[in-house]
């Protein structure tokens, strides 16, 4: 297997422009607004115990919105590195089926389409993490659209499921990687 002693990064496809808002809404504004609710609603006052509680919470949340914005796919020394939000896969070029590797769209090929999270992280327009697929494979994915879609099979019946800017360079240069000197 060649190797070179670089590392080559490939930008992902850019979030749908409803995920951030919708992030927003389901993990700040939804806390806050039960928080408020149980303070006001109540006519007892809240005690301390449950506001540290709740304030907790909140920065939970927003620790886990702001993983939203680690996600990197990179090809350093024949190692497809992916990191997404809480999760880093690192998985050698020798360990895929490149000849069945593909770019697909997964409204057309819903076989391939993430299903139940077995440890992973979604919001609509956003999959990272260990998932079981339609076709109930394991797969680990970095998913920002479901268009365009690099598939890519393991010889150990795994998948890794990504959405790099431009699918065809990354297959490329996986390809290149794997090949004999």
């Amino acid at each position: 297997m060649a190797t070179s002693n670089t590392a080559r990064d490939f930008p992902l496809a850019p979030l749908q422009s409803m995920v951030w808002p919708l992030a927003i809404l389901l993990m700040l504004v939804l806390p806050v607004a039960i928080v408020i609710a149980a303070i006001f609603g109540s006519r007892q006052p809240m005690p301390g115990s449950a506001v540290a509680a709740l304030s907790v919470v909140l920065l939970l949340m927003l620790a886990a919105l702001a993983l939203l914005k680690r996600r990197r796919i990179a090809l350093e020394d024949g190692v497809l590195v992916v990191a997404a939000t809480f999760y880093t896969r690192k998985t050698p070029v020798a360990a895929f089926d490149l000849a069945q590797a593909r770019i697909a769209s997964l409204d057309e090929h819903t076989e391939f389409r993430p299903g139940m999270k077995t440890n992973g992280y979604a919001l609509p327009g956003f999959q990272a993490g260990h998932f079981r697929l339609r076709n109930r494979a394991k797969a680990f994915c970095l998913l920002t659209t479901r268009q365009r879609v690099l598939i890519l099979p393991q010889r150990d019946g795994a998948f890794l499921l990504l959405s790099p800017a431009q699918p065809q360079v990354l297959l490329d240069a996986l390809r290149a990687a794997s090949a004999p000197n």
